[in-house]
């Protein structure tokens, strides 16, 4: 019988540990101690003792209550408009599409402020669409809940839609495609193909949405107001008490760094992934 014959293993290849050169190394600490220390000192300087009675006050679970709620309120909106909005920018095919992607993504660079400014103009009592409401209908847009819900959507809605269009792009369209050969429609196609194809790019741009909603100021400030219960979310309250209470602005930016980090540990790469 012929001896068996021994399958040797490949020799492994050791990992040579790349020298950061001291030209990179240098700056990039001092830049990473400029993002870490800001976040270390909030964390030296919060009452861990008081913070469970300092949560139960009702002014800070009124503001995150009103939060919460516009928040989600807002990332509806965007789901609502965002995702056929990407799905122009991805898969159509008309002059200016460029032009309408910057205008779509403006928000991102826009100062909050101008953009508050921007809203007043559009739905104030004297604006394009505000006057006809109020002339109308007697209703009145600015500095009521709504209008947080609106400046909200307005700053976070491009974070929706850059991801999904990411999304889209890096989908195979041949499956798209394949369906409507087998005769489905438009609609079908983009409910039982499309949107399960780009579903984590969706997720993921939602996600962000409400983040970057809930942390929400400028334009909220501009074009809601700072009202408690009504239109003071959580920057504002952290706004209002850091002028008086410093505690209560450390326990309030508590939350928020919490929610922020939850957010980008849940993420983990699939936001870069989509849009890449």
């Amino acid at each position: 019988m012929p001896a068996k014959q021994t399958r040797q293993r490949p020799p492994r290849r050791t990992r040579r540990r790349r020298r950061i050169p001291a030209a990179l190394l240098v700056p990039a600490v001092a830049g990473l101690a400029f993002l870490i220390l800001p976040l270390a000192g909030l964390l030296a300087r919060a009452p861990w003792t008081e913070l469970p009675s300092r949560l139960a006050e009702p002014d800070i679970l009124a503001a995150l209550r009103l939060s919460l709620i516009t928040a989600t309120a807002a990332t509806a909106l965007s789901l609502l408009f965002g995702v056929p909005i990407a799905w122009l920018l991805a898969r159509g095919d008309f002059p200016g599409r460029g032009l309408l992607r910057a205008l779509v993504t403006v928000p991102l660079v826009l100062p909050p402020v101008v953009g508050g400014v921007a809203l007043l103009l559009v739905f104030g009592r004297n604006g394009i669409i505000g006057a006809w409401l109020y002339e109308r209908f007697d209703i009145t847009i600015p500095f009521t809940t709504t209008a947080v819900i609106l400046a909200m959507t307005f700053v976070s809605m491009p974070f929706l839609i850059v991801s999904v269009e990411g999304a889209l792009r890096g989908a195979d369209a041949r499956f798209e495609e394949a369906a409507a050969t087998l005769g489905a429609g438009r609609w079908t196609v983009f409910t039982h193909v499309t949107l399960p194809m780009i579903a984590p790019g969706v997720l993921a741009g939602a996600v962000l949405c409400w983040a970057r909603a809930l942390g929400e100021f400028g334009a909220t400030i501009t074009f809601a107001g700072n009202f408690p219960g009504r239109t003071q979310t959580m920057p504002l309250a952290v706004y209002l008490a850091l002028q008086s209470d410093l505690e209560a602005a450390i326990v309030l930016s508590l939350i928020l760094l919490a929610v922020s980090v939850a957010v980008l540990a849940s993420l983990r790469d699939r936001w870069t992934g989509a849009v890449a």
